[in-house]
């Protein structure tokens, strides 16, 4: 290429890392010491758990061929990585060796740990009746960090602009993941927890090994290959990624207001 695209990067980079450094340095985490918080904190992540789902797909839709006849379509490094990350996200294994998606693992970790599971499950059940998802939202009386976030999701898949759909899957998401998931798995006490935590623990185990390796490097050279030599595409991307971290971080506020709310009960 004949342009400096690690000028580009290490600019966009820099744009994010104070909102990174929020949500890897948030408050929450210590927050999430005991059995109801960690039910609290699930009930609310699972939002984020499921919609991610889609946000990958829509990537998927865009850059490899989901039409027939068949062609090749896009890179073929970016279509691997794609396809893997659908592969390990929809398909992956449990701890039992049973074929699950991160969603459903997800879920039957709640389960375990005695989560509520009626909200997600309700708004499933309305998105697969053909309600939208604001709708279906809304039917359940989803918090409004939850809301927020989620539509936040949609609103950025409904452009159809991969460019600003990638930028929020990298940095928004993917790049994030480990290390929210690592704090995270510190601020649990095991100790003070007697249900059974093992899937909860095998769920962030895997994605920590999953996105914390390869995956990073590559998101970004999507990244480059679908801004290129557009600034205004990297400046879509710093904006729109922005937005998707304080979303995240307004979701981080809300769970933690939430688990305070619910201990000054515990106290009274």
């Amino acid at each position: 290429m004949h342009y400096n695209s690690q000028l580009y990067i290490q600019n966009l980079q820099q744009e994010l890392a104070p909102l990174q450094q929020q949500i890897v340095a948030h408050s929450l985490y210590n927050k999430v010491n005991s059995i109801d918080a960690l039910n609290t904190f699930m009930e609310y992540h699972v939002f984020a758990v499921f919609d991610f789902m889609s946000l990958l797909k829509a990537l998927q839709i865009h850059l490899t061929q989901t039409e027939l006849p068949w062609i090749p379509k896009g890179n073929p490094v970016t279509r691997r990585f794609i396809n893997e990350i659908v592969f390990g996200e929809e398909s992956d294994i449990d701890k039992n060796g049973k074929p699950l998606s991160h969603y459903e693992m997800y879920v039957e970790a709640m389960e375990a740990s005695e989560a509520n599971t009626k909200m997600i499950s309700e708004c499933i059940t309305y998105i697969s009746e053909g309600e939208s998802i604001a709708e279906s939202l809304i039917a359940v009386k989803a918090p409004k960090a939850v809301q927020d976030f989620v539509n936040f999701t949609f609103a950025v898949i409904a452009t159809k602009e991969v460019h600003k759909i990638a930028a929020v899957f990298t940095f928004g998401r993917e790049d994030l993941i480990p290390n929210m998931f690592l704090e995270m798995v510190k601020g649990i006490d095991q100790k003070s927890i007697d249900l059974n935590l093992d899937k909860f623990i095998y769920y962030l185990e895997r994605h920590i090994e999953l996105d914390g390796d390869e995956h990073g490097p590559l998101a970004l050279q999507m990244i480059e290959e679908l801004c290129g030599t557009d600034a205004q595409k990297w400046e879509d991307c710093i904006a729109i990624s922005k937005q998707a971290l304080q979303h995240r971080i307004a979701l981080w506020t809300a769970i933690e207001d939430k688990i305070e709310v619910l201990s000054q009960r515990e106290l009274v």
